[in-house]
């Protein structure tokens, strides 16, 4: 493991899983267009977002108890397929319903690619490589806002809707067909999926795998730290900007990049901050979470709009939202068995996509109803204070059972402390 090959595969998993992100994002960048185009309102648009990520969420624990099974591969090439036939659905279409249902096949697609992507990194690579190389996986995976934010705008700018969106569900179908030639689950001799079980046992894993308090540690860190980030570059970042703030299109694209290459940056440093000091990492969380919301109470309070430079502050604080949620399956790593990793995993990956779908609502029909997006974008504050709530509460919880005062150590760790007692 940790060979040439490993790093090939990976590399080819998170290259699927940057264009999951760029389907998923491709609308964000696109709300005014796809307002113009289908006619809708703010509360119409937030729908887009809310089936897209609805979808996404709910298919998550289902999805992971599936990937326990027959592994990422098959898994990959199914989302990617999904995604570029609801592309291509919405290259079509000329209405709200038939946009809707697009935005399920992509939600659906997107729901089958990280959490398989993830899943490579334990079968390919030793287990002290796992904390950096997952926090790499997320953060360049984060690349395809990138392509969002700049070629597909560029082409619906040049070429106009139809073109664009079938240009887009043509990269998916390219995706599938590198995945399936050369992405491989697990080293040669190395059991990729889980061995088949008697009935009833995979739904005991689920339960197990939700009752472990630090799965649904992982799960309430996911929802608190994601949602913020994940709102504001994957759908209401670019209206805010252009259309609340006066910024140019041009420059909103740039902002949005810069959210991604400083997440990129930031994830390593947090991963070997989460390594480093394993009984901290809830720390880590928590001062992510209060930075995010002070950069927000700033931008939301200052008279008028609020200036360039303090835009890229809300931008660069933002870009450690992603990193931070990554913290969540680190949780889930350490504190569950690997055969039902994929479970546990699924169930935090559902943290922060309900956060996010939540908020995208709320924020639509706050613009409905009020014009002003100081008052919309407020809804933040109850979302962080709902998660805030549901983390201090498990981290409590995990701390009782275990005896301690602190974060947890790894199980991996205590056992050999036991051993060096004994």
């Amino acid at each position: 493991m940790g060979t040439k090959r490993a790093y090939a595969v990976w590399s080819l998993g998170v290259a699927a899983y940057a264009v999951a992100v760029f389907q998923r994002a491709s609308l964000g960048v696109a709300g005014l267009d796809a307002q113009e185009r289908f006619g809708a309102t703010a509360a119409v648009l937030s729908l887009f977002g809310v089936v897209q990520l609805g979808v996404y969420a709910a298919m998550q624990i289902p999805v992971g108890v599936l990937l326990d099974r027959v592994g990422p591969r098959r898994m990959v090439v199914a989302g990617a397929l999904l995604m570029a036939a609801g592309q291509l659905a919405l290259a079509l279409a000329g209405g709200v319903p038939v946009a809707l249902a697009a935005r399920v096949l992509v939600g659906a697609g997107d729901a089958l690619t990280f959490i398989s992507v993830l899943r490579l990194v334990p079968a390919w690579f030793p287990p002290r490589r796992a904390p950096l190389l997952t926090q790499l996986t997320g953060m360049l995976g984060q690349s395809g806002q990138v392509a969002a934010a700049f070629p597909l705008v560029a082409g619906l700018h040049a070429v106009g809707w139809t073109p664009t969106y079938a240009v887009a569900a043509a990269v998916g179908v390219l995706v599938a067909a590198l995945v399936a030639a050369a992405l491989r689950d697990a080293p040669p001799g190395v059991q990729a999926g889980a061995p088949e079980v008697e009935k009833g046992a995979r739904r005991r894993a689920l339960l197990a795998a939700w009752r472990e308090p630090g799965t649904r540690l992982g799960l309430w860190t996911h929802f608190v730290t994601q949602f913020s980030g994940a709102v504001f570059a994957l759908f209401w970042g670019y209206p805010f900007l252009v259309g609340g703030q006066g910024v140019s299109p041009a420059t909103a694209g740039v902002l949005l990049t810069v959210l991604v290459v400083a997440a990129v940056a930031v994830g390593p440093v947090l991963g070997a901050l989460a390594a480093r000091w394993p009984l901290r990492r809830s720390a880590i969380v928590l001062a992510v979470v209060l930075g995010s919301a002070i950069a927000w109470a700033v931008v939301l309070a200052w008279p008028g709009r609020a200036p360039l430079p303090l835009l890229v502050l809300l931008v660069l604080v933002l870009a450690a939202n992603g990193p931070a949620s990554m913290v969540g399956f680190d949780f889930a790593r350490t504190e569950n068995p690997p055969a039902r990793l994929g479970s546990a995993t699924g169930i935090v990956n559902v943290g922060g996509f309900v956060a996010s779908l939540l908020t995208i609502l709320a924020v639509g029909l706050l613009l409905d109803l009020t014009g002003s997006w100081r008052v919309a974008l407020s809804v933040q504050f109850a979302v962080w204070a709902a998660g805030l709530a549901g983390l201090l509460r498990t981290r409590r919880v995990l701390r009782r059972e275990r005896g301690m005062r602190i974060d947890p150590l790894p199980r991996a760790v205590v056992r050999r402390l036991a051993a060096a007692r004994a």
